[in-house]
């Protein structure tokens, strides 16, 4: 059984300000909220200045000790009432919402990818509620795919599951693991492997249904619930998602990938004493699927 923690990053990461000048309430009219990448997880840091730089470099702003961070990475400049992101030709690239750009205005809410960090960029009068929306989000939310985290996942089956025991209602899980991930990092690096989890939550994303919930289980595996659904219909939608994988067209800075999937699908049985039991037999039958071959599912 996989544990339910996620294992801690591989890599020391460091954010900090250099003194600047502050606004009386501190909290400015804009700033930056560190998602993903270190470990002061939901820390908000003040845009105050013309320009603030971003890079593994102590002189820079905002310093971030990451092997794939620029000395000196990124710039955001204020043009007028705007404030601009504009790559320093760093090694890695710059990238915002996902896109690989050299200069682009930023819009509240826009996510900002330097090397292995992720943040979110907010601006506006109501700065200091947006940030608080967003702590609240990451406490449920993965900050690496934007998918539902383990915390958010082990509620909702719980119910779920309660649920299924006093009313006798169907109720299955998958259980999904990216087929040979470490050679994804190995032959292509993490920030590559960072982009296949993001693009595979979002690929799947579309598949779900309201009622239903995709969280991140840990690494490469995530969890799909799929309540008032038999273990005939779960079986269906497992071997959808796993065609649709297999012929999806990844790629990561021009590079094809061609990834797969196996799963496991586990069925709610009235014996089962508790939601881990659940999981585990859908965890059971993920590494038969493995064992078998990959790019399978088993049920």
């Amino acid at each position: 059984m996989v544990d339910f923690d996620e294992p801690p990053s591989n890599s020391t990461t460091r954010v900090s300000l250099l003194q600047m000048p502050q606004p009386e309430d501190g909290l400015g009219p804009e700033c930056l909220v560190l998602l993903y990448g270190g470990t002061s997880i939901g820390k908000k840091y003040d845009l105050v200045g013309d320009e603030i730089l971003i890079g593994r470099d102590a002189t820079n702003h905002v310093v971030v000790e990451v092997d794939s961070v620029s000395r000196r990475h990124v710039v955001l400049e204020l043009e007028g009432d705007h404030r601009v992101i504009a790559d320093l030709q760093s090694t890695n690239g710059t990238y915002v919402n996902d896109i690989p750009v050299e200069r682009q205005t930023l819009r509240s809410g826009d996510l900002l990818r330097v090397g292995d960090v992720i943040f979110k960029y907010l601006s506006g009068g109501n700065i200091e509620a947006a940030y608080h929306e967003e702590i609240y989000r990451m406490t449920i939310r993965d900050g690496l795919t934007s998918v539902f985290n383990v915390r958010y996942l082990n509620e909702f089956l719980e119910r779920e599951f309660a649920r299924s025991r006093r009313y006798g209602r169907h109720l299955c899980v998958l259980m999904l693991d990216i087929d040979h991930f470490k050679r994804i990092n190995d032959d292509h690096g993490h920030l590559a492997g960072d982009h296949i989890l993001r693009e595979l939550a979002s690929l799947m994303n579309r598949r779900v249904r309201r009622e239903e919930l995709l969280a991140r289980y840990g690494g490469e595996e995530f969890v799909l619930v799929l309540p008032e659904t038999t273990a005939e219909g779960a079986a269906a939608y497992a071997e959808t998602l796993r065609e649709m994988v297999d012929q999806y067209p990844f790629s990561f800075e021009e590079t094809q990938l061609h990834v797969t999937v196996s799963i496991g699908v586990g069925n709610f049985d009235p014996n089962m004493a508790r939601p881990s039991d659940l999981l585990g037999s859908a965890d059971e039958k993920l590494y038969e699927a493995k064992r078998s071959g990959r790019n399978k599912v088993c049920t």
